[in-house]
């Protein structure tokens, strides 16, 4: 990450130098400690859903580690000017059954008055020093794999619009709402080799994170890329974030791509919120992985492949 220098504590195992999802640091040869912290801006209109969702979105980074969250902190920025406080009272509550869903503690919390409402965790987590997972450790024949859809920023622009209909908006808080604590305990069972949750950067933006950290080229295949129902109609309706336009400004030049049109490459480029995790298998644990979801009914699906460094990092078919 720029700007920051790596610590010299030889206890922190993971620091802020791939701009990993979590930090990690040493406490015994069976423990460490995995640290993130995460707040958003409301992505639904309803109050407890925000909470949900912003507690789903913080407790990702601990399950992309490879790590079980333990402890959280609620963090949050409330407009006392504007709200009542019974609605700060719903997000808390929202946050907590998330929490509690997560088997995770809550500890405590720090609120402060601000004119735009922001909630969101700090959040520790246990792994062990031997099992962590990074972003940066993809190897050049593994297969890729997305365990949510893409849409949810492009879907809550058309909520704030009034644009999506009743089941789109319901789909998007749906998967927002997920945490993606199952899809993660069953990846751990197949040895994944690197891992990530794809949130403001869109899955380009943290897949060319994984790619430069690897020192690999990440193919995706465009077709194989799910969509949460209706994107598709909003892109065309012009329903799309301004985070998606700027992570399209700021990857364009990491990506080769084939004849697509650009509204078909929008999706890629849209921020998620609580999004799934991208997960990089050996091809024969990838394939295990991914017929152990199918019976247990847990979203995945194979959406590209690791090729050797090419010219550029990402590579769109």
């Amino acid at each position: 990450m720029a700007g920051l220098v790596r610590p010299a504590d030889p206890r922190l195992l993971v620091g802020p130098e791939t701009s990993d999802d979590g930090g990690v640091y040493y406490l015994t040869p069976e423990i460490a400690l995995v640290e993130s912290c995460d707040v958003i801006t409301p992505p639904a209109d309803d109050p407890r859903a925000f909470g949900r969702i912003a507690a789903a979105n913080a407790l990702s980074d601990i399950y992309a580690m490879g790590g079980k969250p333990l402890t959280a902190m609620n963090i949050a920025f409330f407009p006392t000017c504007s709200l009542a406080p019974e609605v700060l009272g719903e997000v808390l509550a929202g946050g907590q059954d998330a929490i509690n869903q997560a088997g995770c503690c809550l500890v405590g919390g720090h609120t402060v008055e601000d004119e735009e409402f922001k909630y969101g965790l700090s959040v520790t987590g246990t792994v062990h020093p031997g099992a962590i997972l990074r972003n940066s450790t993809a190897r050049a024949g593994d297969l890729l794999v997305l365990t949510k859809p893409l849409g949810s920023g492009i879907l809550a622009t058309a909520v704030k619009g009034e644009m999506a209909t009743e089941a789109q908006e319901a789909e998007a808080v749906g998967w927002m709402s997920l945490l993606n604590r199952v899809a993660a305990e069953l990846m751990l069972q197949y040895r994944p080799s690197a891992c990530t949750d794809v949130t403001g950067f869109g899955l380009i933006g943290h897949a060319c994170e994984m790619a430069l950290g690897a020192g690999v080229t990440l193919q995706l295949e465009l077709a194989a890329i799910p969509l949460m129902q209706g994107v598709p109609e909003q892109i065309a309706d012009g329903m799309v974030p301004s985070g998606c336009y700027q992570n399209r400004s700021f990857y364009r030049d990491q990506l080769e791509i084939g004849p697509h049109a650009d509204d078909l490459l929008l999706p890629l480029f849209d921020p998620q919120t609580s999004g799934g995790l991208l997960i990089t298998f050996s091809p024969v644990d990838a394939r295990r992985f991914l017929t152990h979801a199918d019976q247990e009914g847990v979203f995945a699906r194979l959406v590209g492949e690791v090729l050797p460094r090419r010219q550029r990092p990402l590579l769109v078919i």
